[in-house]
């Protein structure tokens, strides 16, 4: 290994609005060895609108070659070489290329640092108006009909907001599987655009979105999902566990507190249900 490593470089670059790319971005794209990018014809109008000059190679680096390209790259950065990896839009990684070279590097033991920025997943979340102290990022929804039903279901009982993709073509249905699969009344936001001229969020329910949506949307589409809300557990549901544990020798008492922690039930309630159901089976309390 030479005696000055290198390393790689990952960069946000502007969803739409050029004045939100960052000084380092520009001095990164301006000084890097190497440019490697998602679209090489977009990062050259990139840095011509940004004033900076590529002083460095630029090579391809998408989907389709990123898992070729990695070994090159890999000894360009041993060699002592920066290589600053940008894609289309937003961040590199996030549904986009990336993954595999940062995997590729830590394996390696080569330095990895990042260029912070735009990224639709937290401009999303703050415009949602929903609650998103959680969430979780599933990033394109299925495109099938029926698999998307089963990624909707394991939401069903998801407590923190999810954030996803979906290509405009597809939005309609898939807030229509929405509705199916989690109700009309789930909350929901569908941002479009962000940070473009024509930037757009729509916010209501799931009813109203998939209504809205008929009528056709345009553009770059993340929508942010509102969190399942708690039901609050039935006591009488909640017998069994407790006489399964009663049967392990644990206290009635002991027994109930220890399932209405677990679910956040009322102890006297379980308490009074325990008891109803065993003088309703003919036991004794």
């Amino acid at each position: 290994m030479a005696d000055q490593v290198g390393r790689l470089v990952l960069a946000a670059t502007p969803m739409g609005e050029i004045g939100d790319a960052s000084q380092r971005l520009r001095e990164a794209l301006g000084s890097a060895e190497i440019v490697a990018a998602e679209d090489t014809r977009r990062t050259r109008f990139l840095a011509k609108a940004l004033e900076v000059e590529i002083t460095g190679r630029v090579l391809r680096f998408d989907d389709h070659v990123e898992s070729a390209k990695i070994p090159a790259l890999l000894d360009e950065i041993e060699g002592g070489s920066t290589v600053l990896l940008v894609t289309d839009a937003g961040m590199p990684s996030v549904s986009d290329p990336g993954y595999r070279m940062v995997v590729a590097c830590v394996e390696r033991q080569l330095p990895v640092t990042c260029l912070p920025g735009p990224s639709a997943v937290t401009t999303a979340l703050a415009l949602s108006a929903l609650p998103v102290e959680r969430f979780c990022f599933d990033g394109f929804a299925p495109r099938k009909s029926g698999q998307r039903r089963e990624w909707l279901r394991t939401l069903l009982t998801e407590p923190r907001a999810c954030v996803f993709f979906e290509a405009p073509h597809r939005l309609a249905d898939c807030l229509a599987d929405a509705v199916e699969v989690l109700g009309a009344d789930r909350r929901a936001a569908v941002c479009r655009e962000l940070t473009k001229t024509y930037e757009e969020v729509v916010r209501g329910n799931l009813g109203e979105l998939a209504a809205w949506a008929v009528e056709g949307a345009r553009g770059e589409i993340t929508v942010v999902l509102e969190g399942a809300q708690p039901v609050a557990a039935d006591p009488a549901d909640l017998v069994d566990e407790v006489e399964s544990l009663t049967a392990e020798g644990i206290r009635l008492k002991d027994a109930c507190a220890q399932v209405a922690a677990e679910t956040g039930v009322s102890r006297r309630e379980l308490y009074d249900a325990v008891l109803t159901a065993r003088r309703n089976g003919g036991d004794s309390s």
